[in-house]
């Protein structure tokens, strides 16, 4: 049964007031200093656009809903910008049609062990999301797909931009473009590695690549699912390592014009703490949501539920280290990204998977304030029907709605302010996918295979279904809306652009 919980919810679970340093295991890695980029990108290699001021922190929250970059133009990371709250640029189609499948004939496939059994995994997964941006007067697709290779598409045709990059496993994460106009892509994969790589050769080229292994004591698992974020010339990024790390790029250009990169590992964090480890008997506590920073602080969830916000403002200012400065437990696995909002909230999603009472307690859809880091439940909802239920999805706030799927089909609607139900509708579970919302249509994958697309009520009331394009393969990864066009992957193996007929 469903149940709303009050503003007044409070369990001393958070044990870090705002701006108190929490040790919690801090590791510093060499030193925490910024590293500058002193050379600028070429102007030839970004669409034109205005400049953009700096703003006095990290991410301004008044960027919430926009894109993210100066000089780039596009969806560069999963859910658009630092908030995570940029779905796309419209128009979307209104008589959608297939444009074109890639690859044309063959799927993409390979073959991955994961605890202890081998099989063939084809397509693209939930945080399979493509990351498109324009480069050079083209519309570049950029992911990374379960044939362990990362795909650079032409928007348009279809036709491949650069060869694919060879990867050692599935090549699940999703991928991050530079939005400071350099030539490179940041992703990670299944074969413990997080690489920078090149995009101004014949070939993509790794420049750099970081092993989960070497970024100091980790728990669970090596792979990198998250997309990460470029702020201030460092990259910000979780892994399944368990572990939060910032990276100094040192972004560049050589003496033959092409982009170079010297990172380095400047600071580290462990995901989780003792009262975490012993409150679920388990050291299952790995990074899968992508970091979302929110001000100068960056929060990011584990599969343990432990939610964290880390003061990263010595980016910015040059002096001091990142600090913990909020800690909440949801109880369990806490895979969605967070998103933050205008007014400064946290929009959290929660598991079934552990089933703890804790869990059934706090509830799966959750507004957070963390200003009141002894009391930052807003409004929470229950949706608990057991093990396997709960939601894997990242949140679209939209207006005074938050739009929140659940893994075994419910989509709901909630008052932003108030959490309360506004409408529900049911499609095919298990969904796993985010919704991408534009111009006010909601656009959301289920698994029959079938791509939808509803109109959301300004009014808050319930949303009425436009259209309905059948893909084939169940959708697990989030649409890509890019001027007029969809980017999408399914497990079939392919990748599809979706529009209106020419």
């Amino acid at each position: 049964m469903m149940v709303h919980r009050s503003t007044t919810w409070a369990r001393g679970a958070v044990l870090a007031a705002a701006g108190v340093v929490v040790a919690a295991g801090l590791a510093r890695v060499e030193d925490s200093h910024p590293v500058v980029d002193t050379a600028p990108p070429p102007t030839a290699t970004a669409a034109a656009a205005p400049v953009v001021t700096a703003p006095p922190v990290l991410s301004d929250p008044t960027g919430f809903g926009r894109p993210w970059g100066s000089t780039v133009r596009g969806l560069l990371t999963f859910r658009g910008n630092p908030t995570r709250s940029f779905h796309g640029e419209g128009p979307v189609p209104i008589d959608p049609t297939i444009r074109w499948k890639y690859p044309a004939d063959e799927r993409m496939c390979s073959d991955s062990t994961e605890f202890g059994e081998t099989r063939t995994w084809c397509g693209t997964g939930w945080t399979g999301q493509p990351a498109v941006f324009e480069r050079g007067g083209r519309t570049w697709v950029v992911f990374g797909a379960y044939d362990a290779r990362i795909h650079f598409v032409d928007g348009d045709t279809g036709e491949e931009l650069l060869p694919p990059l060879q990867t050692g496993d599935l090549a699940k994460g999703a991928i991050t473009v530079d939005p400071d106009g350099y030539p490179l892509v940041y992703a990670g994969s299944r074969d413990n590695e997080l690489r920078v790589i090149a995009i101004d050769r014949p070939e993509p080229t790794v420049l750099w690549s970081l092993d989960a292994r070497d970024a100091g004591e980790g728990r669970w698992n090596d792979d990198w699912d998250a997309a990460p974020l470029v702020i201030e010339g460092h990259l910000v990024e979780g892994g399944e390592n368990s572990r939060l790390h910032v990276i100094g790029l040192n972004r560049g250009y050589d003496a033959d014009g092409l982009v170079s990169v010297a990172p380095r590992l400047t600071w580290s964090a462990p995901g989780w703490d003792d009262e975490l480890l012993r409150a679920l008997g388990d050291h299952r506590v790995s990074m899968e949501s992508s970091v979302m920073v929110l001000g100068d602080i960056a929060y990011v969830a584990n599969s343990g539920g432990l939610v964290q916000g880390w003061d990263l403002s010595s980016l910015r200012t040059g002096t001091g280290e990142p600090t913990r400065v909020f800690r909440f437990w949801t109880g369990d696995d806490t895979d969605a990204t967070i998103v933050g909002d205008d007014a400064g909230y946290l929009y959290v999603g929660v598991e079934v998977d552990r089933d703890l009472p804790r869990g059934d307690d706090v509830g799966q859809f959750l507004k957070l304030d963390p200003r009141r880091p002894d009391d930052p439940v807003v409004w929470s909802v229950n949706v608990d029907d057991g093990p396997d239920t709960g939601t894997w999805s990242t949140p679209a706030v939209v207006g005074d709605t938050v739009v929140w799927p659940t893994k075994p089909g419910p989509v709901y609607g909630l008052d932003r302010a108030t959490g309360e139900i506004r409408w529900t509708i049911r499609l095919p579970g298990p969904l796993l996918g985010s919704p991408s919302v534009v111009d006010g249509v909601m656009l959301l994958g289920d698994s029959a295979g079938v791509l939808h697309a509803f109109a959301l009520d300004p009014a808050g009331g319930p949303p009425t279904e436009q259209w309905q394009l059948t893909l084939g393969g169940t959708i697990e990864s989030t649409a890509a809306v890019w001027r007029g066009t969809v980017y999408l992957g399914t497990r079939d193996g392919h990748v599809f652009a979706i529009g209106d007929p020419p």
